[in-house]
Order: structure tokens, then C-alpha cells, then sequence
């Protein structure tokens, strides 16, 4: 039983470390426009800090184009300038009760600086990985200590967190590749 919950609970970590890197890759902006790269952005609405998309609707207009449509229309030159202070390179222009943010193209300097980043975040979290499961491994090990599992259970379960820990460091090394072919297309 203690072996069966700790593969459990190290699987749903190693996903959950999957996951965030996924996240950490959605804010990284390549030459497309995409909703998810304001997901981040807060508004100061009446005092409170509040994300845009619970102040404002958010479509793309074309491929290099978001539209950001506050629901009130008082809310408009706020949205800009937390869409401008967002640091996210883009220079919002109004026309009406809309926002547009055209996407500038990246240059190659730019794409290769995003290549680092995206390597850098791919690589912790791998290393968040192993270090589930070397705590994984710990907990095996003061189990055997403990007597309250056999050799053999002990080193299978290893085995099979080790073969969690391949597969889900090569789901982070195929969402990179994903990842660095789309920052380099043109």
C-alpha cells in the first residue's frame, strides 16, 4: 500500500511539474498572437488587482492581431496602460471600445534570447522532476529501513519511478522542440 501511494502522489507531482513548464511556455511570445499571453496581465479594477480576462473580452482579430474589448467602457485607458506596463513588447493602440495589439515580428536576436529562456525553463523543470524522484527514492529507501516493504518491492519501485521520471522528462523534451520549431518560424 505504501508503494502503490507513492507512485501515485509522485506521478500527479511529475504532471504537475509538466504542467507548469506547459504554462511557462505559454507566456513565451513567438510571432503569433495568442490569448494566453495575457492571461498574466492585472488590471487595477476600482483599487483591486484583477486578471483582464475577468474585466475585458479577448479575441484575436487575425494572426498577429489581439482584440481586448473592456466590458465597462470607462475601463479602457486603464486595460492599456496595464497592458503597457505588462512589459510584454506590444503597443497597444485604441479605436473605438476596442484595444488592438498588433504583434510585432521578432527578429532572429530575439528568437535565439527566447531559445535561452524556453532551454532554461525546460531545464528546471527537469531537474524539478529528479528531485521528486530522488524524494521518491528516499521514502522507498526509510521504507525498506523500516521493514515495512521487501527488498524486491523496494527496487521495482524504483525501476518504475525511474521509468515515470523517462517518460515525463521526455513529454518536457518534446514540448520544447514544439516550442523552439515555432520560435524559429518565420
Amino acid at each position: 500500500m505504501v508503494i502503490a501511494d507513492l507512485k501515485k502522489t509522485t506521478d500527479q507531482k511529475m504532471d504537475k511539474s509538466v504542467q507548469s513548464f506547459k504554462a511557462d511556455l505559454g507566456k513565451v511570445r513567438t510571432g503569433r498572437a495568442h490569448t494566453g499571453l495575457l492571461d498574466h496581465v492585472k488590471v487595477d479594477y476600482y483599487g483591486t488587482p484583477t486578471p483582464i480576462t475577468q474585466v475585458a473580452k479577448i479575441v484575436l482579430i487575425d494572426a498577429r492581431t489581439i482584440g481586448v474589448t473592456p466590458f465597462e467602457k470607462k475601463l479602457i485607458t486603464t486595460v492599456e496602460k496595464s497592458i503597457r506596463e505588462a512589459d510584454l513588447g506590444l503597443n497597444p493602440s485604441t479605436s473605438g471600445d476596442t484595444i488592438r495589439l498588433p504583434m510585432p515580428p521578432l527578429t532572429e536576436e530575439r528568437r535565439k534570447e527566447l531559445i535561452k529562456v524556453v532551454k532554461h525553463e525546460a531545464e528546471n523543470a527537469r531537474v524539478a522532476i529528479r528531485n521528486l524522484r530522488r524524494d521518491a527514492n528516499n521514502h522507498l529507501k526509510d521504507a525498506l529501513k523500516k521493514h515495512e516493504v521487501s527488498e524486491n518491492d523496494e527496487r521495482s519501485a524504483q525501476n518504475e519511478v525511474q521509468k515515470m521520471t523517462d517518460r515525463h522528462i521526455a513529454e518536457i523534451d518534446k514540448l520544447l522542440q514544439e516550442k523552439e520549431k515555432e520560435l524559429l518560424a518565420v
